[in-house]
């Protein structure tokens, strides 16, 4: 689903689908995004990049982030990683380093998100 939030055309990805770790999976994700025309922003339920995605040592976020990222598309990661973060500080340096950029964000939730890019955050 594309919204338009605060003057960003924003593609949503659903909670459910395939997991967009998987090369594939991210390939067709990337030609939705172009198909869409227009999209600066993709936002993804940290459900949908699989277990390892938050184990930063597994190069899983590393690799879905710069493809999205060399496509140049923002990124916004939906979820909770509170207990991820607590647990792993080379995790919690990622997520606070990437909030402070432009490129990759990590929000609790879609309000979250919204309250960013209406500029509340």
């Amino acid at each position: 689903m594309i919204r338009d939030i605060a003057g960003v055309k924003v593609l949503l990805c659903p909670d459910e689908g395939p997991c967009l770790a998987e090369y594939a999976n991210l390939t067709v994700l990337i030609g939705e995004l172009f198909g869409a025309g227009g999209v600066a922003l993709v936002a993804i339920p940290l459900s949908r990049l699989g277990p390892d995605f938050l184990r930063l040592s597994s190069g899983v976020a590393g690799e879905v982030l710069q493809k999205l990222v060399n496509y140049r598309f923002q990124v916004a990661i939906l979820g909770d990683t509170a207990q991820a973060q607590a647990a792993s500080g080379p995790l919690r340096d990622f997520v606070r380093e990437s909030n402070r950029g432009r490129t990759v964000w990590f929000a609790d939730d879609l309000a979250a998100l919204e309250a960013r890019l209406a500029g509340a955050v």
